[in-house]
């Protein structure tokens, strides 16, 4: 018998919008597949129950990998697969094995020779970057910056410096840190450094807004509050930086 296939199956950035924002092939795949690999099972249901799974919740198969998947368990999770069955992973947003812990079963997956098959679907990475306008062809994904305010000051002015080579750096950072976040950036970052945040993307709400520092300090707490709003930060540090009309960006 030949094996299964690992699906690697996006979901919605936003609540509700999965229908609309993924592809007829990739949401005919999570209707068919009824074994998931879930970084959170309760939010794997929803997004299968949203996307009109035809068969009753209950009877699909729903493995919760958590964000740090035990290693000693992803053979067992595989086996099915090995067997001939197709399974899907399942991120909590995005695309799994992008920022997500699904990576580990891909590699994981390779090694034993199954087929991997990644879908389209929406990448929070990504469509920051495209609507930055900021450098496209040379960037880098850090994760999570540190925590501890002398750690994330040393950080920040470390990924500044690498900008400076017309590298865009990007990250992410919990929803309820944002401010904070932004705060550490615009206390240490130079005045015509660009900041791009953004926001809710594929969302009602969604905002792309790039800025020098100095801008984004004469905006006020008002509008530039991110709390609780899932947010993706970009920054690029060079001279000079032209927009679309030639015009200069706001400094």
């Amino acid at each position: 018998m030949s094996a299964g296939t690992l699906f690697l199956l996006p979901t919605p950035l936003a609540d509700d919008t999965a229908v609309e924002i993924l592809p007829a092939a990739t949401l005919a795949t999570a209707r068919r597949v009824d074994l998931f690999l879930a970084e959170n099972a309760k939010s794997a249901r929803a997004f299968l129950k949203s996307v009109g799974h035809p068969r009753p919740l209950q009877e699909l198969e729903v493995v919760e990998i958590g964000h740090r998947p035990d290693r000693a368990a992803i053979d067992g999770w595989l086996q099915p697969v090995h067997a001939g069955r197709d399974a899907a992973i399942v991120s909590e947003a995005g695309c799994p094995g992008v920022a997500d812990p699904g990576a580990e079963i891909v590699a994981h997956a390779h090694r034993l020779g199954l087929p991997v098959v990644p879908l389209v679907g929406p990448s929070s990475i990504l469509l920051a970057l495209m609507g930055s306008g900021l450098n496209g062809q040379a960037f880098r994904f850090v994760g999570y910056l540190p925590q501890d305010g002398a750690g994330l000051v040393v950080r920040l002015r470390e990924l500044e410096q690498a900008s400076r080579k017309a590298e865009t750096q990007v990250w992410i950072e919990t929803p309820y840190r944002n401010d904070r976040m932004l705060a550490a950036v615009l206390a240490t970052c130079a005045p015509d450094t660009l900041l791009t945040l953004a926001t809710d993307l594929t969302g009602t709400g969604a905002s792309v807004h790039t800025r020098t520092v100095a801008a984004w300090q004469r905006l006020s707490p008002a509008a530039t509050a991110r709390h609780r709003r899932p947010t993706v930060f970009a920054l690029l540090a060079t001279a000079r930086h032209q927009d679309r009309t030639g015009g200069r960006i706001s400094t």
